[in-house]
């Protein structure tokens, strides 16, 4: 079981760093509760596990195929925070602090998931994270189908339950901030969203 654990660990360490994605999922949970909360969470989650069974599988040949477009794909992150951020100050600003939508519409919840998924999948330098620990690894020992299966596993889950941690935090001011506060949470969390696009954009010119 230790491809297993040193999956958990792997997930943990691409899932905790806060960063963009796991702001907004606190500001989903914030300002629409857990359910959609914990499916912005699920879709950051499934990115995580996609890109480790890529990296499983050939993530060395994948990591170098994907590095000249890494200019683009980066700029293409960057565009997307500034049109995330931007929207949620303009929602902020027409007083929807709580967003007006259905909680238990099945739609809601898919699009949410697919909004996380297609937002995380624009970091393919994950692939190159979980690639630098599985050929590590490797360089010790050979590594089975099944370790790299167990490894895969333990990542996705371990990513899955921290991103389910920060829906919930969101989910419990949710319930007992103040309308004006929660207004003022999803100021400042969308305006970190912006400026690590402007990071981005700041570190391509450097």
């Amino acid at each position: 079981m230790g491809a297993f654990w040193e999956g958990v660990v792997a997930g943990y360490g691409i899932a905790i760093p806060v960063g963009a994605i796991a702001i907004l999922i606190v500001d989903t949970g914030l300002r629409r509760g857990f359910g959609l909360g914990f499916m912005a969470g699920a879709g950051a989650a499934a990115a995580d596990l996609f890109y480790a069974s890529i990296a499983a599988a050939a993530g060395e040949v994948l990591a170098s195929g994907l590095a000249p477009f890494s200019v683009g794909l980066r700029v293409a992150s960057a565009l997307v925070l500034f049109g995330l951020g931007g929207y949620g100050l303009w929602g902020v600003r027409r007083g929807s602090g709580r967003e007006k939508i259905n909680p238990s519409s099945a739609s809601s919840h898919w699009r949410t998931f697919s909004q996380f998924l297609g937002l995380t999948l624009l970091n393919p330098l994950t692939i190159a994270y979980f690639s630098a620990l599985i050929l590590g690894r490797e360089a010790g020992s050979t590594i089975t189908v099944g370790e790299r299966a167990l490894f895969v596993v333990g990542a996705g889950l371990a990513s899955l339950s921290w991103q389910t941690l920060l829906a919930g935090l969101g989910a419990v001011a949710h319930r007992h901030m103040t309308p004006r506060f929660q207004m003022l949470t999803s100021v400042v969390g969308n305006l970190v969203v912006l400026g690590l696009g402007v990071r981005i954009l700041v570190q391509l010119i450097k």
